[in-house]
């Protein structure tokens, strides 16, 4: 594949971080490393076109680039969700039927969507905007729980980094993951991340599903004793009501079960300890209620997509040097 052209395509303005993640995969030359791509930048008017931080980077190519792409870089696009002009989506569909790949970064999928790449298919984007791309583009399978989707034609990834995941895959399909590897070593990253972009996602509960007074003091206490074995009959009983009118009461202003509410709790604890202490996968277990390491682990890929360990390996602080 030597000689292979990528063309980043961008809007103005273009996200800066996004177009750097993959100018870095592809287009810096590497000197113990074989140089296999050529990298371009296109827009659709030539000339200074300003990034988000207000900086303008003079592009050249206009989308005449395009034509001659073996692979198109979307690197995101702002405004999320704008309309994109008629002559970049017909550029895009005839570098597709040519047999061109698409990707996308982070809003960039918006940009596929309208050209109707993802037309019953699976794609993703940054977690904040799925429900966006979900509610606009319904004939497309919207998936927020994975760093990106790769349909060899057309791929879609997450958020911001996740770009950098997706640009390291293409080139470990090209060209191997012995040469992926040394190009993500030179990045200082890891050549594959473990893991989906919901154990990066914050969910912020919606003014009406967050609990009234009679609640609140139930959750406080639930919080304050996690590592105790807590059911909804000893809920229950601490709330002075029955099991179903609790039941009822987490469903009308929580919207869950208070099974579900009690294992996010939990794996947020989980996630906290992992974050800040050294202690052991199975002491945290049982400080949050979990029972053994086993049903932590199980309970933690089901919810996130990775494991403690994984998860503690990219968020944990570094260790503080000691001083001599």
């Amino acid at each position: 594949m030597k000689g292979h052209k990528v063309v980043a395509l961008l809007n103005d303005p273009h996200p800066p971080f996004e177009l750097a993640s993959a100018a870095e995969v592809f287009g810096v030359t590497w000197p113990d490393l074989p140089q296999y791509y050529e990298f371009v930048i296109c827009t659709y008017k030539p000339g200074p076109v300003k990034n988000t931080l207000g900086h303008s980077l003079l592009v050249e190519e206009g989308l005449n680039a395009l034509r001659t792409a073996d692979t198109i870089v979307i690197p995101g696009w702002e405004p999320v969700g704008s309309t994109v002009e008629r002559e970049v989506l017909e550029e895009l569909r005839a570098a597709h039927r040519r047999g061109a790949r698409i990707a996308s970064i982070c809003n960039g999928a918006f940009v596929l969507a309208q050209a109707g790449l993802l037309d019953g298919r699976r794609a993703t984007t940054h977690w904040l905007r799925t429900a966006l791309l979900a509610a606009r583009f319904p004939e497309i399978a919207v998936e927020a729980d994975v760093l990106f989707i790769d349909h060899g034609d057309v791929i879609s990834s997450a958020g911001s980094g996740a770009g950098i995941d997706m640009c390291l895959h293409l080139v470990r399909k090209d060209h191997g993951a012995s040469y992926a590897a040394q190009i993500a070593r030179h990045m200082v990253l890891p050549p594959h991340r473990e893991g989906s972009q919901l154990q990066y996602a914050v969910r912020e509960i919606p003014a009406g599903e967050r609990a009234d007074d009679s609640l609140a003091q139930l959750l406080d206490w639930a919080v304050s004793r996690l590592d105790a074995r807590l059911t909804l009959e000893s809920m229950a009983d601490h709330a002075g009501v029955s099991s179903r009118t609790l039941a009822r009461r987490f469903t009308e202003q929580l919207g869950i079960s208070p099974g579900q509410w009690l294992l996010a709790q939990r794996l947020d604890a989980a996630r906290t300890l992992l974050e800040q202490t050294d202690l052991p996968v199975e002491v945290i277990a049982t400080r949050v209620g979990l029972s053994s390491a086993l049903n932590l682990r199980r309970r933690f890929r089901t919810a996130f997509g990775t494991t403690p360990g994984a998860y503690r390996r990219t968020f944990a602080p570094p260790p503080v040097p000691v001083s001599a």
